[in-house]
C-alpha cells in the first residue's frame, strides 16, 4: 500500500463535493470521485487531473447496494485502504415540503439518499477505514438540521425555509452520526458533521451566498484532522453548530 492518503468523496462530480476533492488533492491526497453519472464523473476526474490532482473515478449510487459494494471493491483493489470518507452526496427533494401537505414519497426519497445512503456507504467502507492509521469520516450535514436553530423564534435564530423532507433528513443524519461515534468510541476513527453554509449550487438554484470552495473548507479540515482531534462534533466555518 502507498503512503499517500486516500479519500473517497461521494457526489464529487460537481459543486461542494468537487471542491472537497480538489482541496484534498491539492494537499497531496489521492481522491476517489464518487458519482453516479459516468460522463460527469469522467469530466470531473479529467478536470482534477488537469489541475494536478491524483484522482480516479468511482461509479457510485449511494441508494444501490450493489453499486456501493462494487465501489468498496474498487477502492480495495486500487488502494487497499481508505483514510477519509466524505459522505457528501445529497438531495433536497421535490417541492412543496410544507409538513401539512408534503407527499410522503418525497420524504422517503430524501431519507434514502441523505441518511440511508450514508449508512450504506459508511458500512461498506468501514473495513477499509479500519486499515488506515488515522481514519476520518465526514458527514455533510446542514445548519437546517440543527433543532436548536430550527426551534428559535422566526428571524435570526431560525435557519432555512420550512422543509419537511430536507431539514429533518439532516437532523436524522446528525443523530445517526452520533450513534456511529458511540459504537466506534474505542477506535481511532474520528467522525464529524460539517455544515457548508448557504452555498450557491444547483440544489438551491444557485441562490446561495457562498462559493463551493468556501463550502468545502470545513469538510476538508475535518477530513485532515490530526490524531486526537475532535469527534462527534457538528462544525461550520464559524465554529460549533448547536445540535
Amino acid at each position: 500500500m502507498t503512503d499517500t492518503k486516500i479519500a473517497l468523496v461521494t457526489g464529487a462530480n460537481k459543486g461542494i463535493g468537487y471542491e472537497i476533492a480538489a482541496g484534498l488533492g491539492a494537499l497531496g491526497w489521492t481522491v476517489g470521485v464518487g458519482a453516479r453519472e459516468q460522463t460527469r464523473r469522467d469530466a470531473a476526474v479529467t478536470r482534477l487531473r488537469d489541475a494536478g490532482v491524483d484522482a480516479f473515478g468511482v461509479p457510485l449510487d449511494v441508494t444501490d447496494d450493489r453499486s456501493v459494494a462494487a465501489a468498496a471493491d474498487l477502492i480495495a483493489e486500487r488502494a487497499g485502504r481508505l483514510d477519509a470518507l466524505v459522505n457528501n452526496a445529497g438531495i433536497t427533494g421535490d417541492r412543496p415540503q410544507q409538513p401539512s401537505s408534503v407527499d410522503p414519497t418525497i420524504i422517503r426519497t430524501v431519507v434514502e439518499t441523505n441518511v440511508i445512503g450514508v449508512i450504506r456507504v459508511t458500512n461498506a467502507m468501514l473495513p477499509l477505514l479500519r486499515r488506515s492509521a488515522s481514519p476520518r469520516i465526514v458527514n455533510m450535514s446542514s445548519s437546517v438540521g440543527s433543532l436548536t436553530r430550527q426551534s428559535g423564534g422566526y428571524g435570526e435564530t431560525t435557519t432555512g425555509p420550512v422543509a419537511a423532507a430536507y431539514a429533518p433528513s439532516k437532523s436524522f443524519l446528525n443523530a445517526v452520526t452520533l450513534q456511529y461515534v458511540r459504537e466506534l468510541a474505542d477506535t481511532n476513527i474520528l467522525i464529524n458533521c460539517a455544515c457548508p453554509g448557504f452555498v450557491a449550487t444547483d440544489l438551491n438554484g444557485f441562490r446561495g451566498v457562498r462559493t463551493p470552495q468556501q463550502g468545502a473548507a470545513t469538510a476538508i479540515r475535518l477530513a485532515t484532522l490530526p490524531d486526537g482531534g475532535p469527534t462527534g462534533g457538528f462544525f461550520e466555518d464559524a465554529g460549533v453548530v448547536p445540535w
